[in-house]
């Protein structure tokens, strides 16, 4: 492992280039709430489905922003999404039905998919009329990609896909999902080989979602069964027996975003307002926690940097998803304990307490578990 690997540089755009782009988020944002358009809320990326407000952002040109402009994008750089992205977390807007497609299947589709594929999908993200799922965890399997056992077996111009895959966010709402499954039997010595993906749209015939319903009553999880789901070759998505290598890719842009950070942001700033107008107790962890955060984000932007320069960043992304889950349920934390029955904080305040509190056991599992994350890391950087 080179030193290059081990430190990221900065990102090399400076903060005044962009800080008009994120004066007019936040003030499409002011429009928003103004309006009452939303509420903010904690866990907005994963919980917060509102397609109005998806059609809002795409009429702003606040998605597909890195898509080039002959796919029906704005051709924009992966720093100038971070800001915009960054902003509507901070703000708890409710992205949930466009945030998967737009973090994930778009830079996936622009390394990995045909010209057709491009075509097909890229413009509809970017219009906020498509949305996608994830098709990796599977029951039994944990955070073990290479156990996953949906297996695609080739059949006539196509593929029959049979097999079981769970914690897909929107599945119940969206259009399709990328589906990793095993085309080739398992090599115990080679356990990341035979492994492919493809596009599975959720109409198929042989596709079933069943709810995950979370304690709190909520539901974005989803259990999706596949049985003998045919999937045409025009489909498949990358190269046979690529998957482990393309998944690997695509987990980097999971990991290291704003949202591995921000999740309880909204809840952050209410604790600091709430100081401020001595309905909570003035002490250290407050300015200790906004230091976290802001350490977190040069961390974050610095992997969008990388990711702009198409270095590999799949480490330092795991370090910043490990850390800023830390931050999280430690910002989830630090409102719970301060907000008991005696306290003075609004009922606003009270409920988003409530919701972090119930959402920060997820925190370690989502986009990987901490276990996991820490081995990954200390592979990366030459420790075991």
């Amino acid at each position: 492992m080179t030193a290059q690997r081990r430190l990221l540089p900065p990102a090399t755009t400076d903060a005044a280039a962009t800080a008009g782009l994120r004066t007019e988020v936040r003030e499409f944002v002011a429009e928003q709430l103004a309006a009452g358009a939303f509420t903010p809320s904690v866990d907005g990326w994963l919980c917060g489905w509102d397609e109005t407000f998806t059609a809002a952002l795409a009429a702003r040109g606040y998605l597909g922003m890195t898509v080039p402009k002959e796919y029906g994008g704005q051709g924009r750089s992966h720093i100038e999404r971070f800001v915009v992205t960054e902003e509507l977390l901070a703000a708890g807007a409710p992205v949930a039905a466009h945030w998967i497609a737009d973090r994930q299947i778009v830079p996936a589709l622009l390394k990995n998919g045909t010209e057709a594929q491009k075509r097909e999908f890229l413009p509809k993200i970017a219009a906020g009329e498509c949305f996608f799922g994830i098709g990796m965890s599977e029951p039994d399997s944990g955070s073990d990609l290479a156990s996953v056992r949906t297996r695609a077996e080739k059949t006539g111009d196509g593929w029959s896909l049979t097999g079981t895959k769970v914690w897909t966010s929107g599945a119940h709402r969206a259009h399709a999902f990328i589906v990793l499954a095993r085309t080739a039997a398992v090599d115990a010595a080679h356990r990341h080989d035979g492994l492919s993906q493809f596009i599975v749209r959720f109409d198929s015939p042989g596709v079933e979602v069943r709810p995950i319903v979370s304690m709190n009553g909520g539901h974005h999880f989803n259990e999706v069964i596949l049985d003998e789901v045919f999937v045409s070759e025009d489909l498949v998505f990358g190269q046979i027996g690529d998957g482990w290598r393309q998944v690997t890719s695509e987990l980097a842009y999971e990991r290291s975003g704003p949202e591995r950070v921000l999740s309880t942001f909204p809840l952050l700033a209410a604790a600091a307002e709430s100081v401020a107008h001595h309905k909570l107790s003035r002490d250290a962890e407050l300015g200790r926690l906004v230091a976290r955060v802001a350490g977190l984000h040069h961390m974050s932007t610095a992997v969008a940097g990388a990711l702009e320069r198409h270095e590999p960043a799949d480490v330092p992304a795991a370090v910043v998803k490990l850390l800023g889950t830390s931050a999280e349920g430690d910002i989830a934390d630090y409102a719970d304990l301060r907000s008991g029955d005696q306290t003075t904080a609004g009922r606003y305040f009270r409920e988003l307490v409530t919701v972090a509190v119930d959402q920060r056991p997820g925190f370690t599992l989502r986009g990987g578990t901490t276990e996991v994350l820490r081995g990954m890391i200390a592979r990366g950087l030459g420790l075991r």
